[in-house]
């Protein structure tokens, strides 16, 4: 996420604003990151459960790269953090560039540069996968991308291109786990977009879950399926103001749910979008957000998040830790 969110064209902070608890309708533990330092969150684990050895991911999400801040330094500082992890997996969750949902194409094609810049220079060389944004789409507001909409890359075709993916959602077996990596962003108006699935995409979905009810399952989305982090915000806030923005959560979450509810298989679901850490555990998920790589859009930690990764351990029977890791960057006074 940045500064343009939603149809409306709502700022960040006035989409996480208008987001109200109505919106979820459950009853969750939040986990938000009680320190800037290294916070922790640990599924318990059955007694005597057996086990073999952890396949170990990276959740490496909002990296916003962009030639401004040293964001390309901090990008590259965060890809070695995390190859020193020794992760079998690394996913990227999505804005991975600053920005090109407004860009030009010239601007576009510098910040593209510098991302796979970056990944070339770490020389890692395992196996990494990718998962689309919002600022990752090219010029869906053509007014301040100067586009029209019928460029060759114009969309999300320059994302695809770029990283090398057929199509926005995919899946793929890792060790015991399926992994299923989602489309989350979706056009809504000329100018904005809204955080849920294609029906033809959940169709795909619904089709994936049935075919692998046997390997605990780990979606990843940009936008959060589910997830509390605008609360925080509302406190001072009269409960009559309250609504729900629709560029920060998934607006089908409850069929989405509901799947997950017929599929006991899907353990995790992960998400970036809000630059917050939080963990909600429902109905069997748990959902996991991640903070960002670029903090604060490289201008340090965003309220009480700082620079971070997430580090997970899965284990073949659908068990899994997770640690929201700091790199040690330090943003650019």
């Amino acid at each position: 996420m940045r500064r343009m969110e939603e149809n409306q064209t709502l700022s960040r902070r006035e989409a996480i604003a208008a987001f109200g608890a109505g919106a979820l309708g459950v009853s969750a533990a939040v986990l938000a990151s009680p320190r800037p330092a290294r916070a922790a969150a640990t599924r318990a684990l059955d007694a005597g459960a057996s086990r073999s050895g952890p396949l170990r991911l990276i959740h490496m999400t909002d990296t916003h790269v962009q030639p401004e801040r040293k964001a390309y330094d901090g990008l590259l500082a965060c890809i070695n953090h995390a190859a020193s992890q020794k992760p079998d997996l690394i996913i990227t969750g999505g804005d991975l560039i600053m920005d090109s949902f407004e860009a030009t194409e010239k601007r576009t094609t510098e910040q593209w540069d510098l991302f796979t810049r970056a990944w070339k220079s770490a020389g890692y060389t395992g196996d990494v996968r990718h998962t689309l944004g919002n600022h990752d789409i090219w010029g869906w507001n053509k007014k301040k991308s100067q586009t029209r909409g019928d460029e060759a890359r114009w969309g999300k075709q320059w994302a695809l291109d770029n990283l090398h993916m057929d199509r926005a959602w995919h899946a793929f077996d890792k060790g015991a786990w399926h992994f299923v990596v989602l489309d989350s962003v979706q056009p809504d108006g000329d100018t904005g977009y809204i955080g849920r699935l294609q029906d033809e995409q959940f169709e795909w979905l619904t089709a994936d879950l049935a075919a692998n009810r046997t390997k605990p399952t780990c979606i990843v989305s940009h936008i959060s399926i589910l997830t509390a982090t605008p609360l925080i915000d509302m406190k001072d806030k009269p409960r009559e103001g309250w609504k729900v923005s629709g560029g920060v959560v998934m607006t089908d979450m409850a069929r989405i749910i509901k799947l997950f509810g017929e599929n006991p298989q899907v353990k995790l679901a992960l998400s970036g979008h809000m630059h917050r850490n939080e963990r909600i555990d429902y109905r069997g998920v748990s959902y996991i957000c991640d903070g960002a790589v670029s903090g604060n859009w490289w201008k340090g930690a965003h309220y009480e998040c700082t620079e971070g990764y997430g580090l997970l351990d899965l284990h073949d029977d659908g068990a899994f830790t997770h640690t929201y890791t700091n790199y040690g960057w330090k943003a650019e006074a």
